[in-house]
C-alpha cells in the first residue's frame, strides 16, 4: 500500500481554487408516460451550484418520441408540466408558492423522487467554472434529439 502526501502549491503558483471552479448538482428530468413499463425519455436538465448562486432548468419535449412510447399521452399537458418546473426554478411568481423558495429548496423540490409522469434521475455531481455553459452542454448531450 502506498501513501501519498499532498503538498501545498509553492508560493506564487496558483492552486486550483473555488474561484475557478465550483461544485454543482444536476438531475435529468425524465418523462415516464406509463410508469408500469419503466420506459422514459429525457426531457430536461436542472442544474444547481450553491457557490455560484445558480439554478437553471432547460426543458424540451420530443413529442414524436413521447408518442412512440404512449400514443395516448397528452404531449401538450406534459409540456405544460415541464414548463411549470422551469418556471419554479426561475422563481416566477406565477408558478406558485414553490417558486418563492430559495435556490437550494427549489432544486431539491425538483430533484425529489416522485411517482408521477415527470421523474428526476438520481442526483449527479460535478465541478464547473461556468454553470450556464455546463447546463447547455448537459442539455445538448442528454436531452436534445440527434
Amino acid at each position: 500500500m502506498s501513501v501519498r502526501s499532498i503538498r501545498p502549491a509553492p508560493r506564487g503558483v496558483a492552486a486550483v481554487s473555488s474561484v475557478q471552479s465550483s461544485p454543482y448538482l444536476y438531475v435529468v428530468l425524465r418523462v415516464v408516460p406509463r410508469v408500469e413499463r419503466e420506459e422514459f425519455i429525457n426531457a430536461g436538465i436542472a442544474l444547481f451550484s450553491r457557490p455560484r448562486r445558480f439554478l437553471g432548468v432547460r426543458v424540451h419535449l420530443d413529442r414524436a418520441r413521447l408518442r412512440a412510447l404512449d400514443a395516448a399521452c397528452d404531449g401538450a399537458l406534459v409540456g405544460a408540466y415541464l414548463d411549470g418546473i422551469a418556471a419554479v426554478a426561475a422563481g416566477d411568481p406565477d408558478a406558485g408558492p414553490m417558486a418563492g423558495l430559495d435556490l437550494s429548496e427549489r432544486f431539491h423540490w425538483i430533484a425529489a423522487p416522485s411517482n408521477t409522469i415527470i421523474q428526476p434521475s438520481p442526483v449527479h455531481t460535478g465541478v464547473t467554472a461556468d454553470p450556464a455553459g455546463t447546463l447547455d452542454r448537459l442539455f445538448r448531450d442528454l436531452v436534445s434529439s440527434p
